[in-house]
């Protein structure tokens, strides 16, 4: 099938038209009134082609200006702009402009190279050794910026670095556990606490839409339901990755070769020494929130105000030195909770889905095993960061939790466990920035499944130690 320019249509193209025409008999049909008030039906229209343009990207739309649809479409049929808009006055996007910033520096600044090489300069190497070097990288970088594109730009050129100083044989199982375990460490540990990964700040954002979850999610409380799973999930992955991958042949390489690069690095720069203190101060605010009381929003922006003034960032760097389409992608994404209050939408969903999910609240060990197999069957096709999923399901756990006694903080790792998978590469964004950095030093498919389902059933044996953690502590009644 071609267009009129003859382009042909790819099969992403055509699966958009197919949400388009089930969005226009959505909007135009009404088929749930009275249930569900005629605005509420067209809120449904530019909802589902909203996360039709984010997950089939026709005409390589950027995710920014498809979520400018959904804006567009909702003042033009009269939601109030107060809720329209709400996800870009949350307190939780300002806290993560300031924190994307953070992740600028470390780039612009070689703090973060400089925290990877000076951490792989402490370990001789071998593929374990290694290993966990990337792990302490992992964290140290998660600790400085939640942006996780940021800290794969650092810790996988160092992995390659590895992997050619190493002369690995491209592709093979050597090159792939350490190319994959950095790339994850990038990901995985970081989730442990708020501000440790994108998805905290996002779903923040959505439980403040929902007026019954404001204030339900804060640094502490997802430190009590997220840190200990995290922890166990990184153990499990990088054992279970180590022997799913484990290579016959040992490194040669020497500890001399990780002093030389440091040493290649020079003194520490005026720059890296301010950033390296007022980002690690902005770290031990987060966690002593409780002691001071002051928000994690006026922390980061403290921050941000604080390297600016100090020349580390500068005026002309505030448009280049973050992505705005990402920040605009996840403003709309945070306004969706908003406008599905005043809408009637959320009411409606409520009576759509609670029935559906009741079965599974039977027990917490059904509840959090059936969702968290759900959720990885709907990763297959929610490519837009787990967005639209969460998107549809926040609004509802207020009425889960008072029928069925499931806490709405346990979504959240569940949330995250599932947004962090990647059974293939296509489904998780970060795996692909990172393979389109490593280049022909990347992985294989086959590689990358394998360690894909290695994480799966880490998730599942997690879960097998996290749900008694979560009864233990009131997560169900």
């Amino acid at each position: 099938m071609t267009t009129a320019t003859g382009s042909k249509l790819k099969v992403t193209d055509m699966l958009f038209l197919v949400m388009l025409v089930f969005a226009l008999y959505v909007g135009l049909a009404k088929p749930w009134v009275p249930a569900l008030p005629p605005q509420g039906h067209l809120v449904l229209l530019a909802l589902i082609i909203t996360i039709g343009l984010w997950i089939f990207k026709p005409l390589n739309m950027p995710n920014s200006v498809s979520g400018f649809f959904f804006l567009m479409f909702t003042l033009a049929i009269k939601v109030p702009a107060a809720n329209v808009f709400s996800g870009f006055t949350s307190s939780a996007l300002w806290t993560l402009i300031p924190a994307l910033f953070f992740g600028f520096v470390l780039i612009k600044t070689g703090l973060g190279k400089r925290i990877g090489f000076l951490v792989m300069k402490m370990f001789n190497p071998s593929y374990p050794m290694l290993i966990l070097a990337f792990v302490i990288i992992g964290l140290a970088l998660s600790a400085l910026t939640p942006s996780i594109t940021v800290r794969c730009v650092i810790i996988v050129p160092i992995a390659v670095s590895v992997i050619e100083a190493c002369n690995l044989e491209l592709k093979s199982k050597g090159s792939a556990l350490l190319l994959l375990s950095a790339w994850a460490m990038a990901v995985i540990p970081g989730s442990g606490w708020l501000t440790g990964s994108l998805h905290g700040p996002i779903i923040l954002g959505m439980f403040g839409a929902v007026p019954e979850l404001k204030g339900v999610l804060t640094f502490d409380s997802y430190l009590q339901v997220m840190l200990l799973p995290a922890l166990i999930l990184t153990v499990l992955l990088i054992v279970g990755g180590y022997f799913a991958l484990k290579p016959k042949d040992t490194i040669t390489l020497k500890k001399e070769y990780f002093q030389e690069e440091y040493s290649k690095l020079g003194a520490w720069s005026k720059d890296q020494t301010i950033s390296a203190i007022i980002l690690t101060i902005c770290f031990l605010m987060f966690f002593t929130n409780k002691i001071h009381g002051i928000p994690d929003g006026a922390t980061v922006l403290g921050g941000m105000f604080l390297l600016t003034i100090f020349g580390v960032i500068k005026g002309a760097e505030f448009g280049t030195g973050i992505s705005w389409d990402l920040i605009m992608f996840i403003g709309v994404a945070m306004s969706i909770g908003g406008v599905f209050g005043v809408t009637g939408v959320s009411k409606w969903l409520v009576g759509v889905l609670v029935p559906v999910i009741a079965p599974l609240t039977s027990s917490p060990w059904m509840f959090c095993y059936s969702i968290i197999i759900l959720f990885f069957i709907l990763r297959f096709f929610d490519v837009a960061v787990f967005i639209p999923t969460m998107t549809i399901l926040i609004p509802v756990l207020p009425e889960i939790s008072n029928n069925y006694g499931v806490n709405p903080m346990v979504w959240v790792p569940l949330f995250i466990m599932a947004a962090n998978c990647f059974f293939l590469t296509y489904t998780n964004m970060f795996a692909m920035v990172a393979e389109s950095i490593a280049k022909e030093r990347s992985w294989t498919t086959g590689q990358s499944s394998t360690y894909g389902l290695v994480y799966g059933v880490a998730v599942l044996i997690t879960l097998a130690i996290a749900v008694p953690y979560w009864t233990s502590i009131g997560m169900f009644k």
